[in-house]
């Protein structure tokens, strides 16, 4: 006989009022951002000191539309074109769920090359300071996933194995807690320990490199744990699309060590 742990009956809605509903998936979105921009506030104040807190405080914004729009455009483009060509009216329906986190990263990139142009900021020191602060932001929307009861896992024997609502009647992986625990405490745990060191801290790139790469192989090992979306099923050899789109980041991100290591 099979073990298995029942999904916990846990509403999607945290309260409504009239059409105005409150979602755990947003509140984890609100919690990434506000608690990143916090500990990314502390960071500011460590030497060099080459980014103010005012620069933090005014890149929150940059950094919440990069986040929406990158998310939802790639996961249009990169997981469901034809559907949403089809429907062009629900690509911005965000409410509706479909987020992508390569395409959330890119559109983070993209704000913050334009932010330190404009500002005349280093990139690379910018880089490593969003770097430090990012799991955060992924540990919480892992978990919001779990909750919603969405990009469950495949099915398992093992003792901790899930029955989601959407998932039929077999236990999966709990994968969302996988990655929650992978990209989100270790990946955080390991930059701040990092960040703490000032050679770290001086070789411009590295932290942000590490994070990158650090996503990368995180995502690419949850992803043999991970039922891959019904509509695109298994790439070649039995790879998915999560890992496809996380190698050219596994080889930027190594990029940026070897670069980072070879400038101190």
């Amino acid at each position: 006989m099979t073990l298995a742990i029942p999904f916990p009956a846990i509403d999607p809605i945290i309260f409504s009022i009239g059409p105005f509903a409150v979602r755990w998936y947003a509140l984890a979105y609100i919690a990434g951002l506000v608690i990143g921009w916090l500990v990314l506030r502390r960071i500011a104040k460590r030497p060099p000191n080459e980014i103010g807190e005012e620069d933090v405080d005014d890149f929150l914004t940059w950094a919440t539309l990069g986040v929406i729009l990158g998310g939802r455009i790639g996961y249009v483009l990169f997981y469901n074109l034809p559907y949403f060509l089809d429907r062009p009216g629900e690509i911005f329906a965000v409410w509706q769920g479909g987020m992508s986190f390569h395409g959330g990263f890119l559109g983070v990139v993209l704000a913050g090359l334009i932010f330190c142009r404009r500002r005349g900021i280093d990139p690379l020191s910018f880089g490593d300071m969003l770097a430090v602060v990012a799991p955060i932001g992924l540990f919480f929307g892992r978990i919001a996933n779990f909750i919603n009861g969405e990009l469950f896992g495949r099915v398992t024997d093992a003792p901790w194995g899930v029955v989601f609502p959407r998932g039929g009647p077999d236990p999966r992986h709990p994968s969302q807690l996988y990655e929650a625990a992978l990209e989100g405490l270790v990946l955080f745990v390991v930059l701040a320990v990092m960040a703490r060191s000032g050679k770290v801290r001086a070789r411009r790139g590295m932290l942000m490199g590490v994070f990158v790469a650090g996503y990368a192989l995180a995502r690419m090992t949850v992803e043999l744990f991970r039922q891959p979306d019904q509509h695109i099923g298994f790439l070649t050899l039995g790879s998915t699309m999560g890992q496809w789109l996380s190698v050219p980041m596994l080889l930027v991100g190594l990029g940026f060590v070897v670069w980072g290591w070879r400038r101190g």
